[in-house]
């Protein structure tokens, strides 16, 4: 790739950086950089404090706190908001022992906040616990230059060819931040992150990482430390990772969250009538599922599920077996051994996966209606 700082004045040269970096470090200390999801629903941010032991959960570390009033989660005259340390990963920028914490957001009152969608999703999956529900997401994105258009095409504001050459692909002139692909993958493995897989997208620069199989609340704890990784990874190389679920208008393919889907019974021999048990109930409750699949209620998902491109209409319901235009995807192994999994196409790229797995969960397992 190009020379970052060139493109990006306040970029810093990391090879000054590397220097500080190997100097050696206190062995009772460790750096703990605490993770959240702000007030949007969807962007995240972070702080790092020192601590003197060494976790080997996220139970053993301290609940710390910010301010609330800057993140959109609290009144600035009781700005407060707990952190309460719920999964650890290790840091794949800092090394050593040092981890990065995903933490659930608490009010001054010790209840959730109201962007902590993980409490209400522990409670579903405790619940569906003896179902065992298995999920693997499929989360797109959008590499974009700091101006806001999509990093590799042409400036200002032009089009590269149309799609069709870029899924999948390779080449200078149709694959744009393979990089920044490569390291996130790395450092996810690194940290623990249960990635099982990447590739390139129907966009030019836009690309996918799958996580899973992950059983319960994993999924969501996996998928967000995967998304605080690549936005790390792309500021580095001064690159703006983007969620938007339709970050380019016109006839260019938006961005989803896939969610694959099973419980222990969908995977057993015959668990193909489990599977279209599930897509009946779903079928009951599509207008809700819409409702908590994108940070704005449907709004960004409407620009997104068109019925084309490969979406299904946001407004009507569809199931079929390989069909990419659907609600509900079957795929075509899953039909022909008739047991597996299901695949969810509706959630936008930016919704938040705790929402996601929870809903699926409620309405499949727990039976609950609107």
């Amino acid at each position: 790739m190009s020379n970052p700082m060139l493109a990006n004045p306040s970029a810093t040269d990391k090879n000054v950086l590397k220097k500080y970096l190997d100097l050696p470090q206190p062995m009772d200390k460790i750096l703990a950089t605490y993770i959240w999801i702000d007030g949007t629903g969807e962007n995240l941010r972070s702080k790092t404090m020192t601590v003197d032991f060494i976790p080997k959960e996220a139970s053993q570390l301290p609940w710390w706190n910010f301010d609330g009033s800057s993140t959109s989660q609290a009144e600035g005259s009781n700005s407060d908001v707990y952190l309460k340390p719920v999964s650890i990963f290790k840091d794949p920028f800092l090394l050593g022992q040092n981890v990065l914490v995903m933490c659930e957001t608490y009010k001054y009152d010790k209840t959730p906040a109201d962007t902590n969608k993980r409490a209400s999703c522990v409670d579903a999956m405790t619940k569906a616990k003896d179902t065992e529900p298995w999920f693997g997401i499929e989360q797109e994105y959008s590499l974009m230059d700091r101006d806001g258009w999509p990093f590799g095409w042409p400036k200002p504001h032009g089009y590269p060819q149309p799609q069709g050459p870029y899924y999948c692909s390779v080449g200078a002139d149709r694959s744009y931040g393979r990089d920044i692909v490569d390291a996130h993958y790395k450092a996810c493995l690194y940290a623990g992150v249960k990635i099982c897989g990447i590739n390139g997208e129907v966009m030019p620069s836009q690309w996918e990482f799958q996580v899973g199989p992950c059983e319960g609340i994993d999924a969501g704890d996996h998928l967000w430390m995967g998304r605080y990784i690549l936005h790390r990874v792309a500021e580095e190389f001064g690159i703006v990772v983007t969620f938007d679920p339709k970050p380019i208008s016109g006839n260019w393919n938006g961005a989803g969250a896939h969610t694959n889907y099973s419980t222990k019974q969908m995977r057993e021999d015959g668990g193909i009538k489990y599977i279209e048990d599930a897509i009946e109930k779903l079928a009951k409750r599509h207008e809700k599922h819409i409702q908590v699949y994108d940070p704005k209620g449907g709004l960004d998902n409407r620009r997104r599920l068109t019925g084309l491109h490969e979406t299904s209409s946001i407004t009507e319901f569809s199931a079929g077996v390989a069909n990419r235009g659907c609600s509900i995807r079957i795929p075509r192994s899953v039909g022909e051994q008739k047991k597996g999994y299901l695949e969810d196409r509706r959630p936008a790229s930016n919704c938040d996966p705790y929402s996601v797995t929870e809903m699926l969960v409620r309405t499949t397992v727990l039976n609950e209606r609107d």
